[in-house]
């Protein structure tokens, strides 16, 4: 069992950066897959980001490519989104999510862990 705590969420201005954080519970932190996802009112959760066990590969969603950025830091059961030229758009609750078996997977049924979600809301 991996429990997962997303926080840095909050209201910023178009164009303006936020810091997503997520703390995993647990020891094997870094046999583990992670991922960001989010889900803006009435539509279906999407994919965002995804990084690699070690951190040295991460994959993107078109979307947001260019403006954010996954990183983690294994040492402290971290993993982060940094999220920069934020537009209206990018308005959802952003998920982070573990995956055991795979890795820089986009499908979110491939997750096995969720957290409960930050909400970030950008205005135009």
């Amino acid at each position: 069992q991996v429990q997962l705590v997303e926080s840095g969420g909050g209201l910023v201005q178009a164009g303006g950066s936020l810091r997503l954080s997520c703390a995993a519970s647990g020891r094997f932190f870094s046999s583990y897959a992670m991922g960001w996802f989010r889900q803006a009112p009435g539509k279906e959760r999407e994919f965002v980001a995804a990084i690699s066990r070690s951190g040295s590969s991460t994959y993107y969603a078109d979307s947001v490519k260019g403006r954010f950025t996954i990183s983690r830091d294994n040492a402290k059961n971290m993993v982060y989104l940094q999220m920069n030229s934020l537009k209206p758009e990018d308005t959802a609750v952003y998920y982070c999510a573990v995956d055991l078996d795979y890795g820089l997977a986009s499908n979110q049924k491939l997750y096995d862990y969720w957290g409960q979600g930050t909400q970030v809301t950008v205005s135009s």
